[in-house]
């Protein structure tokens, strides 16, 4: 999206769950035109989320995103939009690590959870299928071994059927200090390279951008969003977001069902 050219653009970074979508996952006008005003006024707005990238794209076109970069997979796919690509992005940047050690010892500390492993751009293999609406893309389920037979961007791990405070609690007991991970609201995980985050991520957008840390805005409601939040030199928590997380940000809006993204967007507009 080209934008009249404000004179000293902001990066502005935007979660989606929770952030900018509401719960049932329905975009309100008021968020959509707040988004599109701030890229129209010459800001560099990026999409930042756990989503992969076939789930980020539709979001990107009901938002009438169509230049600039996202930041995919908790930061370890970075895409530019092009025109003349398949799908409208180009992977920028894409952060891998090996897989099995980590899924060995998930697979012994939860043995009735279920993992899958991103695809970039095609979907998910998985051992057995997450409920609906969970992943988006082509769904090929597995063995378990065969998550491995190569470097990925992201494991996720999704347990339905244990209680969200059990899982949290198998998680902890894990000991996963050689990579990146971040627990979900209800019994899910993502996995991904050590070091990676969407702070990361969005620091390597920051400098191809030339855009000064001082410039820099991030709104979440999540715990992988705290990096992000703390990255930022305005980082806002949403309304609906944790105390944890919000504790890591420099201010608060209203909750997504109040469309507090909108409320602080339209601070950069004058």
């Amino acid at each position: 999206m080209s934008g009249r050219g404000a004179v000293e653009p902001w990066l502005v970074a935007l979660d989606i769950d929770g952030t900018l979508l509401h719960f049932d996952q329905t975009l309100s006008p008021a968020v959509r035109d707040a988004v599109r005003d701030v890229a129209e006024a010459g800001h560099h707005v990026v999409l930042a989320s756990g989503r992969s990238l076939v789930a980020m794209t539709p979001v990107a076109t009901q938002l009438g995103i169509t230049s600039g970069y996202m930041v995919c997979s908790n930061g370890a796919v970075t895409v530019r939009a092009d025109r003349q690509a398949p799908g409208g992005w180009v992977v920028e940047d894409m952060v891998t690590f090996d897989p099995e050690p980590a899924l060995r010892r998930l697979a012994r500390q939860m043995p009735g959870a279920r993992f899958a492993v991103e695809d970039v751009g095609v979907g998910f293999r998985l051992t057995e299928l997450f409920p609906d609406g969970e992943l988006d893309g082509e769904h090929r389920v597995v063995d378990l071994e065969d998550l491995w037979d190569e470097e990925v961007t992201r494991v996720v791990v999704r347990a339905p059927e244990t209680p969200t405070v059990e899982f949290h609690t198998s998680v902890a007991d894990l000991g996963l200090s050689d990579v990146t991970y971040a627990v979900g609201w209800s019994s899910w995980m993502d996995i991904a390279p050590l070091g990676v985050t969407k702070a990361a991520g969005l620091e390597k957008v920051r400098a191809s951008l030339g855009v000064p840390s001082s410039r820099t805005m991030a709104i979440g409601d999540g715990y992988n969003d705290v990096e992000m939040l703390r990255w930022a030199a305005r980082g806002v928590a949403m309304g609906n977001a944790e105390e944890a997380v919000a504790a890591e940000a420099d201010e608060r809006t209203l909750a997504v069902e109040q469309d507090g993204a909108a409320l602080t967007l339209r601070t950069l507009l004058g």
